[in-house]
């Protein structure tokens, strides 16, 4: 299989193309990224001709959210199965993506967050959603991450609203406009940017007489490759044009 990389010359892209280009059964493609044309990585040379990717099986797309549209219908046009992992994709986002891909083959994964731990915290909380009254997000990253929320807590708090009806009475009034967070589906979600973080997450969960902390930290970007090489691996065999996550893969 051939993986090419757009993004390749980021943080999280230049780390996925040197764990493609060290994993067995994989082939490392053409790379892409305008902003750092020219740079080496893995020993192979960053490009900034999309249609050079043509000769790959799948790409992995790690870029900025005001451009990932534009390369997937590049990538949908080449025919390359795409590994998203760039944020932004909430649910108007995806059904856009949705109408933009059509009918596959190939297929499109979006995954919100490639670590597994992560994936399972949002699974628990779907699943306690219903025993509470409602929750709220904490999220934290480093502070070079170029959005917020997280495209990690948008899908845990349209997760946990389409598992649960959200039932609070908030009585207090914002002094200051933001300070209860952004509303994710109902859910409040507050982000947080410092140096120092890499990805960090709470869920906090609040019913009657008690209360419920779901967290899940991630202290080295290594932890995101298991996932990346996982949908790698598997998106062509989708049954989905368009797939959100990796519970599909991952069973849960």
């Amino acid at each position: 299989m051939i993986v090419a990389v757009s993004g390749a010359g980021g943080r999280m892209g230049s780390l996925v193309t040197e764990t493609v280009a060290s994993s067995t059964g994989l082939e490392l493609g053409p790379l892409y990224d305008p902003h750092n044309a020219g740079v080496t990585v893995a020993g192979q040379p960053v490009g900034d001709d999309p249609t050079a990717l043509a000769s790959a099986d799948v790409v992995v797309e790690f870029t900025e959210p005001d451009v990932v549209m534009e390369n997937l219908a590049t990538w949908r046009s080449v025919g390359l199965s795409a590994v998203v992992g760039t944020s932004g994709f909430d649910a108007d986002r995806v059904a856009k993506l949705r109408e933009l891909w059509g009918s596959g083959p190939p297929n499109c994964l979006v995954v919100p967050n490639f670590s597994i731990g992560a994936v399972v915290m949002m699974r628990l909380s779907e699943i306690a959603a219903p025993h509470f009254a409602a929750a709220e997000i904490i999220e934290m990253h480093h502070d070079r991450k170029v959005d917020a929320p997280s495209g990690t807590a948008i899908a845990t708090g349209e997760r946990i609203s389409e598992a649960a009806k959200q039932e609070r009475t908030v009585e207090s009034i914002e002094l200051l406009s933001g300070a209860r967070g952004a509303d994710v589906s109902g859910v409040p979600v507050h982000a947080v940017r410092l140096p120092g973080f890499v990805a960090h997450q709470q869920v906090l969960f609040g019913g009657t007489g008690e209360t419920l902390t779901i967290r899940h930290d991630t202290t080295d970007r290594s932890a995101f490759m298991p996932g990346v090489l996982a949908a790698v691996r598997a998106v062509g065999s989708l049954n989905q044009p368009v797939t959100v996550g990796l519970e599909s893969i991952l069973g849960i």
